[in-house]
């Protein structure tokens, strides 16, 4: 099952203050080509801006310009983060062979 919203946010630091809560979920990161990462957390704001203020990071060296997000427990934050993983196939949540 896909992210509850179909259209992302623009990746910046207005945008996730304005737009991410700051309250428990999932999220995903992506550019126009590929979804680049999806992750759990208590915070999603939080997550997000420390995202963006990562430096010479594999996530960042894609290129994200979007993010999306949905509300969930943390009791299956894990869960629906690996159905979403397994779903969209994220190129930085890939295991090395």
């Amino acid at each position: 099952m896909p992210f509850d919203r179909f259209v992302p946010y623009t990746f910046s630091l207005i945008s996730v203050q304005k737009n991410a809560p700051a309250l428990s979920g999932v999220y995903g990161l992506s550019n126009a080509r590929e979804w680049i990462f999806v992750g759990e957390t208590d915070n999603i704001q939080a997550t997000l801006i420390r995202h963006l203020q990562e430096t010479h990071t594999p996530l960042l060296e894609r290129g994200p310009t979007g993010f999306i997000f949905e509300l969930c427990f943390p009791y299956n934050r894990l869960a629906r983060q690996e159905r979403l993983i397994q779903e969209y196939q994220p190129v930085c949540n890939r295991h090395p062979n």
